[in-house]
C-alpha cells in the first residue's frame, strides 16, 4: 500500500488533492483503490489541516492516521518540522512548497507556479510535483482526476499548473 499524507492550512485544499490524488490512482483501473480523508482540529479557515491518501491494488478499509507515509506533501513551509522526517518510510519523499531549501527534503516553490496560473492554492501543484517526482500516478491521469472533479471554470488553469509542475520535477 502506498501512503501520503497532505499537510496544509484550512482553505488550501489539502483534502481536494489527497482526493483527486485518489481518483487519479483509479481512474483507468478497476482493480486499484483509493482511500481518501481528513484529519483536522478546529474547523477554520487557516487552521492546521492534515489529510491522507491511501493507494492499493485491493480494497481499502483501514481509516487510521498514516503512521509511515511514502510521500508527505506540505502544502505550507510554516507546517514542516524535523519531526516529519520520522513519518518517512525507507526510500520515501518529503515534499515542501517552500521558496527556501530544507535540508532532507524536496523543495520546490510550487506558490510561484499558482501565481503564474493564477491559482489562490497550490493543491494541484503539489499533485503534479508528486506525479512527476514519483511516479505513483501519471500526469495525465492526474489531469483526468482534475477534469472529472473540479468545476470547469478552474479546470484548465489547475491542468497546466499540474503540467508546469511535473515537468520541473520530472527526470
Amino acid at each position: 500500500m502506498k501512503e501520503i499524507i497532505w499537510l496544509g492550512r484550512g482553505g488550501q485544499g489539502a483534502f481536494t488533492a489527497a482526493k483527486l490524488l485518489g481518483a487519479a490512482f483509479t481512474i483507468r483501473d478497476d482493480d486499484r483503490y483509493a482511500l481518501a480523508f481528513p484529519s483536522f482540529g478546529p474547523e477554520r479557515r487557516g487552521a492546521p489541516v492534515r489529510a491522507y491518501t491511501k493507494l492499493d491494488d485491493a480494497p481499502v478499509n483501514d481509516r487510521s492516521q498514516t503512521e509511515k507515509a511514502d510521500v508527505i506533501a506540505v502544502l505550507d513551509d510554516t507546517l514542516f518540522g524535523p519531526e516529519l522526517a520520522g513519518l518517512i518510510k525507507e526510500n520515501g519523499r518529503l515534499i515542501v512548497n517552500s521558496r527556501s531549501p530544507i535540508s532532507g527534503a524536496q523543495t520546490v516553490d510550487a506558490q510561484k507556479i499558482a501565481e503564474e496560473f493564477r491559482l489562490p492554492t497550490v493543491n494541484t501543484v503539489m499533485l503534479g510535483i508528486i506525479a512527476g517526482s514519483t511516479g505513483i500516478v501519471s500526469v495525465d491521469d492526474a489531469a483526468e482526476a482534475i477534469r472529472n472533479y473540479m468545476p470547469a471554470k478552474i479546470q484548465e488553469r489547475n491542468i497546466n499548473a499540474l503540467r508546469k509542475a511535473a515537468e520541473e520535477v520530472s527526470v
